[in-house]
């Protein structure tokens, strides 16, 4: 059997912590004692998260951070490191969407959001293994999606990025195998976040496209992020290398095993129900 990785006492970088995954998960650490390094461009949201976290008697510390932005991201480990001594776990979690199919897709905004979701994560994983290295037992977690399992149509820059997060991360955890540090991926289903209301709105994209998406979003993403984020974190400590969260996302890797080329077929007449 697998050792599980303690968490008590280690210390964690979390992204994206103001709200929805990302403040779940740094909620589900503070709960098993392990000291927390928040990182967000929302502040407000984030000094929240921390409130939200204070009775547990960890360390916390907040991080202002755009991890679109190469020079926020470089500076980081210094500023966790003098705060912390050290980092066991790197979650990559923030990220963005984008309404609009390819063809209504600008270059600025398809490389807009390539930039966070899938570079910023690159930036975060590169600044931070010194780190980890340095970690007898340490773990980098990046959170990709059911997007990255299935490519529906109309969000080809969000596939793309989610794509390439779990593509990245397996050949990463290949590649540090004779290291400390495991590689987690984490496929998120429908969870009740913010992230299609708060999504870029290309202006070629009609508005009764975007309102029947929310519509769709709204009946589809249900599951609490408390739930996903205590499933993430158990997953961690379990040393899973690839995390499902939600029965969509178990029903979607399934699908796509059985169906690898007709699953689009079969999940639009599901959706057309």
């Amino acid at each position: 059997m697998t050792r599980r990785m303690q968490l008590a006492n280690r210390t964690a970088v979390v992204t994206g912590a103001a709200s929805g995954i990302g403040r779940a998960i740094a909620m589900s650490l503070a709960r098993r004692r392990c000291h927390l390094a928040l990182a967000d461009i929302d502040e407000a949201g984030m000094a929240h998260t921390a409130a939200m976290i204070a009775s547990h008697g960890i360390r916390v510390s907040c991080h202002r951070l755009d991890v679109g932005d190469a020079e926020e991201v470089a500076a980081l480990p210094d500023a966790v490191h003098r705060v912390h001594n050290g980092v066991d776990l790197l979650v990559n979690n923030a990220g963005v969407a984008m309404w609009g199919a390819f063809d209504q897709v600008s270059d600025t905004d398809f490389e807009w959001l390539f930039n966070i979701n899938f570079y910023g994560l690159v930036r975060m994983t590169r600044a931070f293994l010194p780190l980890l290295k340095a970690s007898d037992d340490a773990r980098l977690v990046n959170i990709s999606s059911v997007f990255g399992l299935v490519a529906p149509s109309g969000q080809a820059a969000y596939v793309a990025s989610k794509f390439a997060v779990r593509g990245f991360s397996e050949a990463l955890r290949h590649e540090l195998e004779p290291t400390s540090i495991g590689v987690t991926v984490v496929f998120p289903g429908g969870v009740a976040t913010a992230i299609s209301e708060r999504a870029r709105r290309p202006a070629a994209v009609p508005r009764e496209a975007i309102e029947q998406g929310l519509a769709r979003s709204r009946r589809l993403l249900k599951l609490p992020p408390e739930v996903a984020g205590e499933t993430i974190v158990k997953g961690v400590e379990q040393r899973k290398a690839r995390i499902l969260v939600g029965r969509d996302a178990h029903m979607l890797d399934l699908l796509v095993r059985l169906a690898p080329v007709s699953y689009w077929n079969i999940m639009r007449r599901a959706m057309g129900r």
